[in-house]
C-alpha cells in the first residue's frame, strides 16, 4: 500500500508569516501538535507545540506579534513522497521518532500529512504498531537500536 492511498489530504498549512497564536489556534482546532509550514505549496517547515512553548513563550516572545518563522523548525525537515510504499514510511517513522510526517509528491509540492493514526485505521496496523513503538522509546535507547 502506498503513502496516498491512506494519507489525509485536507491538511492544514501554517504561513510563515502566521503569528505563534494563529498556529496554536489551528492546532487546537485539529488537535494536533505539529504544523506544516508551507509557501507556494512548498514545504519550508515544521511548526510544534514544544516550538511554540519553548522558542516562543520560554523565550518571552508575543505570541500575537511572533512569526512562525521565527520559531519554526526548518533545518532538515522531514517528508515522505506519496508514492513510498506505508510500511517503509512507518519504519522510517519509527526512526525518527515522529507520529506525523509532511507528504510531498516527486516536484516536492506539499500534497498532505500522513500519521500513525492513518496506518493504523487504514489497514497497516502492523507498521503502526512498530512505528508507535519506536517513536515511544526514549531517545537515548533508540540510538542503541
Amino acid at each position: 500500500m502506498q503513502v496516498n492511498e491512506i494519507m489525509s489530504r485536507q491538511v492544514q498549512v501554517a504561513r510563515p508569516t502566521d503569528t505563534l497564536q494563529q498556529a496554536a489556534r489551528m492546532m487546537a482546532e485539529l488537535d494536533a501538535g505539529v504544523l506544516p509550514v508551507g509557501e507556494n505549496d512548498r514545504l519550508i517547515g515544521i511548526i510544534t507545540d514544544r516550538d511554540i512553548a519553548i522558542r516562543g513563550d520560554g523565550e518571552g516572545r508575543d505570541p500575537t506579534r511572533t512569526a512562525v518563522r521565527e520559531v519554526m523548525s526548518n533545518d532538515q525537515v522531514k517528508y515522505c513522497f506519496e508514492d513510498e510504499d506505508a510500511e517503509d514510511v512507518a519504519r522510517n517513522m519509527a526512526e525518527l521518532q515522529v507520529r506525523r510526517l509532511p507528504v510531498v509528491n516527486r516536484a516536492k509540492r506539499l500534497v498532505g500529512i500522513v500519521s500513525i493514526g492513518d496506518l493504523s485505521t487504514r489497514g497497516e496496523k502492523d507498521a503502526a504498531s512498530e512505528a508507535l513503538k519506536g517513536v515511544s522509546q526514549p531517545s537515548d535507547q533508540h540510538s542503541q537500536s
